[in-house]
């Protein structure tokens, strides 16, 4: 009876330890795997965050179409990515943009690997950092810009901007990664990109209605903060999944990450409680994300204790780069330039002057290293300008940009959604 029992419950056990054997003799990790599914689900998180993040920070009147601007994204590029999306910046080996062969996932099976884990979920993961880049830009665009013309700019500027620049960084045959330009989870892909397009956005549109003489102060910033929470868990999964595995690389981004966002939130607080007299519930948020975004870039590369510098710098120029908005009085409604796009060129430079580990930076005497980093930002800087001037300027001329300044005034939850956050 005894031996029965021993082969009911061993056999089981020798099933999974035979299985288990056989799908890593294939290349195949489930520890990776699962660790990716994992982060994919954390990066997508980051998505309902970003929307409360923006959403508490405009009036009452805007929330529901400011969060709007996330939550399309996630319809529009979800489905772009799977359509073409993915294979423009993932497929073929060219210098500067892949090709279209895997158009609708086409050639890519279950089976089918990427490292140690299935290309599916390689496809997901990267699907998700596709999906918040565009909606990152949406904050300098919030409670003036036509809904239906931002649908179209965000589809466009995918495929014609994110695409072509993610090839460029992390594809195959990609021309800054053959140059060796160090980019962990996207500081020059994700925040220099959407960043410097946001502040291009914000100059075209102009200025809210009765901005700057209007104060125009967040309606809810508790839900600001609970966003900032939400961003900050789901940066985990952003930074520790983009070792694309488990093991050493991931634990390090795990930490750096940890270690930026703690730092730049006390910088930004105590930056503004010098400089204001007072620190602020959403200064803290904003330290948060600008350390976040800063270490983004070097997340894998350089230890913690510089990844603590990288996010007490992170105040610093993120504090600095809101304030130019003042100082130069153009309208980044949610200072979408002074965070991501000034905190991801910061820490793309930074990644050339403290990376250790893996590479080495300038403090380790390879100052190529950094020339390589400046150039990156240089021309991703500068391409996602130009291109984001064109399509702009065709959709100005075409559907227009900016709606009524009676809809603006009246709120564009109604006029847009025919809908109030609020029902008092």
């Amino acid at each position: 009876m005894m031996t029965r029992l021993l082969k009911l419950f061993t056999l089981p056990m020798a099933f999974s330890l035979f299985t288990t054997t056989a799908l890593a003799a294939e290349g195949l990790d489930t520890g990776d795997t699962a660790w990716m599914l994992v982060s994919s689900a954390l990066v997508l998180l980051m998505l309902p965050g970003l929307a409360l993040f923006y959403g508490g920070m405009v009036r009452s009147k805007n929330v529901l179409s400011t969060s709007m601007h996330t939550f399309a994204a996630m319809a529009i590029i979800g489905v772009q990515w799977i359509a073409f999306g993915y294979s423009l910046a993932f497929g073929g080996a060219g210098a500067f943009i892949g090709s279209l062969d895997n158009m609708f996932l086409n050639g890519i099976t279950p089976e089918s690997l990427s490292g140690t884990i299935p290309t599916y979920v390689f496809v997901m993961f990267q699907g998700m950092f596709a999906i918040i880049t565009p909606a990152l830009i949406s904050g300098a665009v919030a409670e003036r810009m036509k809904f239906s013309t931002y649908c179209v700019f965000i589809l466009l500027w995918a495929t014609l901007v994110y695409d072509p620049l993610c090839h460029w960084v992390w594809g195959e045959g990609g021309w800054l990664a053959a140059d060796g330009a160090l980019d962990f989870a996207g500081g020059t892909v994700v925040h220099l990109s959407s960043g410097i397009s946001a502040l291009v956005i914000a100059l075209l549109l102009g200025k809210r209605i009765g901005y700057p003489q209007e104060r125009m102060t967040p309606h809810n910033l508790p839900m600001t903060l609970l966003g900032a929470g939400l961003l900050w868990v789901g940066w985990f999964g952003f930074n520790a999944g983009s070792a694309l595995g488990s093991g050493e690389s991931a634990a390090l981004a795990f930490t750096t990450t940890q270690a930026a966002a703690a730092a730049g939130a006390l910088s930004w607080i105590l930056i503004e409680w010098f400089h204001a007299g007072k620190p602020s519930a959403l200064g803290a948020a904003s330290g948060i994300v600008a350390g976040l975004v800063v270490i983004t870039p070097a997340a894998g590369f350089v230890t913690p204790g510089w990844a603590l510098l990288m996010g007490l710098s992170a105040g610093f120029v993120c504090y600095g780069g809101v304030m130019m908005k003042h100082r130069f009085g153009y309208d980044d409604s949610l200072d979408a330039f002074g965070i991501h796009g000034l905190g991801g060129a910061w820490g793309a430079i930074a990644t050339g002057i403290f990376a250790t580990v893996g590479a080495t930076g300038l403090i380790g005497g390879n100052f190529h290293q950094l020339w390589v980093q400046v150039v990156g930002v240089v021309a991703a800087g500068a391409y996602a300008v130009v291109v984001t001037l064109v399509l702009l300027f065709v959709l100005d001329k075409t559907m227009g940009l900016r709606v009524e300044k009676d809809d603006e005034r009246m709120g564009l939850d109604q006029t847009s959604h025919s809908e109030t956050g609020y029902n008092y």
